[in-house]
C-alpha cells in the first residue's frame, strides 16, 4: 500500500468519511481542501445505475459550464473553403484538412479538442484509429460533427466538457480550479449535473445516480448527497 504524505493525512481528518454532504457544503469543503503548490482541478465523479452495454443506456455528451474549465483549450478544426476562414476568425488553433490528417498521422496532435465539417469526415477518418483512443474523435453527439464550426470552436474554448460513462457505468470530468469561488463551482457542478440528468435514459430503473464526489487533484474525494443531485434540472 502506498505511504500516505503527513498533507494527505490532514486533509484526509478534514472530510467526514460517512457523511454525504449538500452541494453548497461540499464545494466550501473542496475549496478548504486546497492545499497544492499549483492550482488543483476540481474532478466530479458519478456512478450511475444504467448498463452501457445497451444502446440506450450509453450516456455521452457534452455541456457548457457557466464559468468554464479555467484551463487552456487548444482547438483543432478539418474544415473546406469558407469553413476555414471561418474556423479561424473563430479563434481556432490549427484549421486543415489533407495536411492536418498529415500532421496526425505523423504523430504531431498539439490539440486538446477536434472539430470537424461533416463533409471532411471521410478525411478525419484516415486517422481515425489514432484519434479514437485519445478520446479526440470528432462526434455529432458532443457537437464536434458541425456545419456552426464558430460556435463549436467558440464551446471548446469557452468551457465546454465532454462526458461518457464506461462499461461501470462511472463517469469523470474536470469542473473548475480551486481558484474558481465556491459559489463558481457550485454553478458548474449543478450545470453538469443538470445534463446528465437530462441524458437519463428512460430504460433506467432504481436511484439513477448511486455515488457521486468531489475533489481535487491532490485531495481526498468528498462523497455528495445523491437524492439531492437528482432532482437537480
Amino acid at each position: 500500500m502506498a505511504k500516505v504524505s503527513k498533507r494527505y493525512k490532514a486533509l484526509l481528518e478534514k472530510v467526514e468519511a460517512d457523511k454525504q454532504y449538500t452541494v453548497v457544503d461540499a464545494c466550501a469543503k473542496v475549496k478548504e481542501l486546497s492545499s497544492a503548490k499549483f492550482d488543483e482541478s476540481v474532478e466530479v465523479a458519478l456512478n450511475l445505475n444504467i448498463d452501457p452495454r445497451h444502446a440506450d443506456q450509453m450516456i455521452r455528451g457534452a455541456v457548457v459550464l457557466p464559468h468554464g474549465t479555467g484551463k487552456t483549450v487548444r482547438v483543432a478544426v478539418f474544415a473546406k473553403g469558407a469553413k476555414m476562414d471561418e474556423a479561424k476568425a473563430a479563434g481556432a488553433d490549427i484549421v486543415g484538412n489533407d495536411d492536418l490528417a498529415e500532421e496526425i498521422q505523423a504523430g504531431n496532435i498539439n490539440f486538446d479538442v477536434l472539430i470537424a465539417t461533416p463533409d471532411c469526415m471521410g478525411i478525419v477518418g484516415k486517422v481515425g484509429r489514432i484519434l479514437g483512443p485519445k478520446g479526440l474523435m470528432p462526434n455529432p453527439k458532443t457537437g464536434t460533427v458541425t456545419m456552426d464550426v464558430a460556435k463549436a470552436v467558440d464551446d471548446a474554448k469557452g468551457g465546454k466538457v465532454t462526458y461518457r460513462v464506461d462499461k461501470k457505468g462511472n463517469m469523470q470530468a474536470g469542473i473548475g480550479k480551486a481558484s474558481f469561488s465556491a459559489e463558481a463551482i457550485q454553478e458548474n457542478l449543478k450545470t453538469f449535473l443538470a445534463a446528465i440528468n437530462k441524458a437519463k435514459p428512460a430504460s433506467a430503473k432504481g436511484r439513477y445516480i448511486k455515488n457521486a464526489a468531489v475533489s481535487l487533484t491532490m485531495s481526498p474525494s468528498v462523497n455528495m448527497d445523491v437524492l439531492e443531485l437528482m432532482d437537480i434540472k
